[in-house]
């Protein structure tokens, strides 16, 4: 028995426009400062008026959040008491939106306790809206929570399938606003989402169909969104394909890519899309090497996703594996943790720790093989020269 996670999902031209048609009394919007300043805060704002709700937003998300940024923001939610909790940005403020919510609602639990492990409630004080306005985490649709531990410099992954979100409003007016950095990082972090997400050992016949039509998706528009951020029908194809690789690898888990990205991330302060992005050809690499990997579903992955029609499973993983460095190149992203400009001073200083993170990674388990702490050191030192 399995189960299939997801929240409404509110999507094309003009989604926000659902915000006037729910009903309530108050909404806590948890963002960032930017967001304020690009008038998306506005916009929700306005439309929660129509709906006769009003509203305040605590701004304070930084990326990569923390713990303590958490905390802050539920005794601001606590004082203002709503009805509605709304996320809106990348996957941070979503994060934090999830956060709160579950320590708004269960005030007696420490946030520790947001564990698919243990019981609590949640959307009976208050529902939640998630809102990305980035295309790639993934954050408005999954169950997870990732947040950063300034203390133990290491980021904390909690998750729950009770705090998927009531709502999420997939309107590609917000994204169409990124730069092309942002862009291709988000886009990368998607993208790994999707392959992670399709040879992952809980993938089922319904993760495999999203992470399949997202990869597809994100080779066909990622680089025109990137070259052309007006081009509205990319924007709109990213956007899904973001949330189509968010149910997927949401309901079937990332793998070793993301184990890293997290870790490299949390240790040297580093944009986690290209965390992610540039150690995922060095994984799968890894993985169509090692005795019972999934070249064959990566095959299989390659001859969906790219047409192709190589028969050896071996020759056609490697042509999806190219295919994204292609991808890589073409949208400017970095293909070595060198080149993303971490020194290398800062990067053997901190190497046990990030090697102990990146084994000890919730990621690390729903892998296939699972690297030993020797293969770990290999693949972040590959990652890290580019070879």
């Amino acid at each position: 028995m399995w189960y299939w996670d997801a929240p409404r999902l509110v999507f094309g031209e003009d989604a926000v426009e659902y915000l006037e048609q729910i009903s309530g009394k108050r909404a806590f919007i948890v963002t960032d400062k930017i967001m304020v300043d690009l008038g998306f805060v506005e916009i929700v704002q306005k439309k929660l008026q129509k709906a006769n709700i009003e509203s305040t937003y605590y701004d304070e998300v930084e990326p990569d959040p923390s713990v303590q940024t958490a905390k802050k923001g539920v005794e601001l939610c606590r004082e203002y008491k709503p009805d509605w909790i709304i996320g809106l940005g990348g996957g941070s403020p979503m994060d934090v939106a999830k956060a709160i919510d579950f320590m708004y609602e269960n005030p007696d639990m420490k946030l520790e306790n947001l564990s698919p492990f243990i019981q609590f409630k949640l959307h009976d004080k208050c529902k939640i809206i998630q809102i990305p306005t980035t295309s790639g985490t993934g954050a408005e649709i999954t169950w997870a929570v990732v947040l950063t531990d300034l203390e133990e410099k290491r980021k904390l992954l909690l998750a729950s399938r009770e705090i998927v979100a009531d709502v999420a409003i997939i309107d590609p007016q917000f994204p169409a606003k990124m730069p092309p950095k942002l862009t291709s990082s988000t886009g990368l972090d998607a993208l790994t989402h999707a392959v992670e997400g399709y040879v992952s050992i809980w993938g089922n016949i319904y993760s495999d169909a999203m992470c399949e039509k997202a990869v597809e998706l994100i080779f066909q528009n990622l680089e025109t969104a990137v070259e052309d951020g007006s081009n509205m029908e990319a924007r709109e194809n990213m956007h899904n394909a973001a949330t189509m690789a968010g149910l997927g690898f949401g309901n079937s888990q990332a793998g070793i890519a993301h184990s890293m990205g997290h870790s490299i991330g949390a240790v040297l302060h580093k944009p986690h899309g290209f965390c992610v992005g540039i150690a995922l050809p060095y994984t799968m690499d890894f993985n169509i090497s090692a005795e019972g990997g999934p070249k064959e579903k990566y095959a299989i992955l390659a001859r969906k996703a790219l047409s192709i029609s190589e028969k050896d499973d071996f020759e056609a993983s490697k042509i999806l594996i190219e295919k994204i460095k292609d991808v890589m190149k073409n949208v400017g992203a970095p293909l070595s943790y060198k080149e993303f400009e971490i020194p290398k001073k800062d990067f053997e200083e901190n190497f046990d720790l990030i090697v102990l993170n990146a084994d000890q990674d919730s990621c690390t388990a729903t892998s296939r093989p699972i690297p030993t702490r020797e293969e770990f050191q290999m693949l972040l030192r590959k990652a890290y020269e580019g070879e």
